[in-house]
């Protein structure tokens, strides 16, 4: 038995379906919080239980009788971001799993501008101290940000958008498979992966070029301003000025083969992304 976490989000949903493909619907189950998002699954032979990470019962629930869980991490940052993720670990733990698997990111270090990044360092540090066979997949940086934050600047022909650097921008559809791939191949991979990445490093301005629009560099402080203009909470906000102050150390820019090696085929790339892009 195969659990996935997370199982109705963008990148969990995805690797149940690639899993489907490959073990039978009988040997998957997921932990969701509303297992009514999930019927559709139960519809098909999974398991479907209720189990969320500040819900350490229906946990046990949820990764009752499995070899493999997959946590996928959570949207939370901070201490409360790698509390449930030490929650799920210690429940897979008392589950008896074999293995258990975790979503992380390329950069992953306690000493990353990015603060997604330094709690993954610290859930892998619990993973480290589980005593139960660990993998994390250190994914490249989703696309899909790339995309956001371009957004209203490829509406409009210009991304003023802060100073940045290479980032090896990768699919959700392909990171989806090779944790697939992955959880299939029991042991594949001891600790963490190699980067998970496409086979470009693109800044912003290199998205612009493939768009057809100009760059221009909006200083930290007017990036901040337009984001609290919005709503946006000065923690979230300081959270996403990190993606481009870590991109200026280059934490992101790694690009390696081992997506397109498990997945057998080359990573989709940023041009094909922006021509699927809604008009």
């Amino acid at each position: 038995m195969i659990v996935v976490t997370g199982a109705t989000g963008q990148l969990g949903s995805r690797i149940v379906e690639r899993l489907l493909t490959r073990v039978p619907a009988e040997r998957v189950g997921v932990s969701v919080r509303d297992p009514k998002k999930a019927q559709a699954l139960a519809d098909r032979g999974v398991r479907v239980r209720q189990g969320g990470f500040t819900d350490p019962c229906g946990l046990a629930h949820a990764f009752e009788g499995a070899t493999q869980i997959l946590i996928v991490s959570v949207d939370r940052l901070g201490e409360e971001g790698v509390r449930q993720h030490r929650t799920a670990i210690d429940a897979a733990v008392a589950a008896g799993v074999r293995r258990i698997l975790y979503t992380a990111h390329m950069g992953t270090s306690p000493t990353s501008r990015f603060q997604a990044c330094r709690d993954h360092a610290a859930t892998e540090e619990a993973l480290r101290a589980s005593g139960v066979p660990w993998t994390s997949l250190r994914n490249g940086f989703h696309a899909a940000s790339a995309l956001q934050f371009a957004g209203h600047g490829l509406a409009t022909g210009e991304l003023a958008l802060p100073a940045d650097g290479p980032v090896c921008w990768t699919a959700h559809d392909d990171l989806a498979e090779a944790a697939a791939v992955i959880l299939a191949d029991e042991g594949r991979f001891e600790g963490p992966t190699p980067p998970l990445t496409g086979v470009q490093a693109l800044t912003f301005a290199d998205i612009a070029d493939l768009a057809g629009a100009t760059r221009t560099i909006a200083p930290d402080d007017t990036f901040r301003g337009q984001l609290a203009a919005n709503g946006v909470p000065e923690e979230a906000a300081d959270h996403l000025l990190g993606v481009f102050l870590a991109a200026r150390e280059g934490e992101f820019a790694t690009v390696d083969p081992t997506l397109a090696d498990l997945i057998g085929r080359e990573p989709i790339g940023m041009r094909e992304l922006l021509s699927e892009r809604p008009a």
